[in-house]
């Protein structure tokens, strides 16, 4: 054989072992796809998603800017995730309507929007709050606006479980705002619009707010906690092991995580999407998909979504073995509402 014919075969072989090495570490996280769906309003943020009778649901809140009293939310659908129609517009003078949350509530399935509804002057901190529900067999006609849960407690997000709705509100009285104190309470509901109260004190340090609830195996039920106190930030991750969910276990992620929701990958993996302040060697502001390591009560960064600025509250679906995010973000200038698909 010719001696370039040699050496050519052996570099040939010596670059297999580094490209078998490439393609074995493939990315934990990959973007399939990014897109705008909407930016209407002069400022749309706080989303959330859902799948619902083979159609997709986002909402979100519009309003003249991320402070407002004029918030109203926003109902869109699509049936392929590509192309975006609005069906609904839900407003109350007086009222910023803001947080929307859409779940699927079991028998019958039925769509319910929670939010919060609150009372300001201008850009001032609200005044009074209340949680509302409205319900829908279609996600174009919403029936009567319901109050629920205590004045000045935020109801945040509801997950379905069997026949139960399990949520964390927190304080948002005048008082605990100033000063940053908040504090925490697990309700329970059958229908949707009752609620009764689980554990009245669930958590009270350092500035406890948003949180999202999971259930695992076993009726194990997870809690991804932001916090927004004075000396402490960190998100929390809080562990239930039983029915009537009394004991609770809380470990520090060491990470602020605004906006937190979080689900169980087939793979059995937990996968969060929240904002991380401080984020990358630019140490900027991104709404990133994270993993939950539920033991070690850790967050680990996997993929930043196209984000900045003002940005997060991710709804999320696994769906065609992809996770599915509707998010907001103000890096193209203007807040706007944007669906991304990620592979694992």
């Amino acid at each position: 054989m010719h001696m370039k014919a040699k050496l050519f075969l052996f570099g040939l072989v010596a670059a297999l072992p580094a490209v078998a090495a490439e393609t074995a570490a493939p990315a934990p996280a990959r973007l399939v796809e990014h897109r705008k769906i909407w930016d209407a309003a002069p400022h749309n943020a706080f989303t959330d998603l859902v799948r619902f009778k083979d159609r997709w649901y986002c909402v979100f809140r519009e309003g003249a800017g991320h402070v407002s009293p004029d918030g109203a939310v926003r109902v869109l659908t699509s049936d392929s995730g590509y192309w975006w129609e609005s069906v609904a517009r839900i407003e109350m003078p007086g009222y910023d309507l803001r947080d929307p949350k859409v779940s699927v509530m079991p028998n019958p399935p039925r769509l319910m929007l929670l939010g919060g509804a609150t009372v300001r002057e201008g850009k001032q901190p609200a005044t009074e709050s209340q949680s509302f529900v409205a319900i829908s067999d279609d996600g174009k006609k919403w029936g009567k606006v319901f109050w629920v849960g205590p004045t000045n407690q935020w109801l945040w997000r509801v997950t379905w479980h069997r026949s139960n709705g399990l949520g964390v509100a927190y304080d948002v009285s005048p008082t605990s705002r100033s000063a940053k104190k908040y504090g925490t309470s697990l309700l329970l509901t059958k229908n949707g619009t009752d609620y009764d109260t689980l554990v009245a004190d669930l958590y009270t340090e350092s500035g406890p707010t948003e949180a999202t609830l999971r259930f695992g195996e076993d009726d194990m039920l997870y809690c991804l906690q932001r916090r927004d106190g004075q000396t402490t930030n960190s998100a929390l991750l809080g562990v239930s092991k039983k029915i009537p969910y009394s004991e609770w276990d809380w470990k520090d992620l060491g990470k602020y995580f605004g906006g937190p929701n979080f689900l169980q990958i087939p793979d059995g993996r937990w996968i969060a999407v929240g904002r991380l302040t401080n984020h990358g060697p630019d140490k900027k502001t991104k709404t990133v998909v994270c993993e939950l390591d539920t033991a070690k009560a850790e967050l680990k960064p996997l993929l930043d979504l196209p984000s900045g600025g003002d940005s997060s509250y991710p709804g999320l679906v696994w769906h065609d073995n992809l996770l599915w995010v509707s998010y907001y973000s103000s890096h193209e200038g203007k807040s706007a509402i944007y669906l991304a698909r990620v592979k694992f």
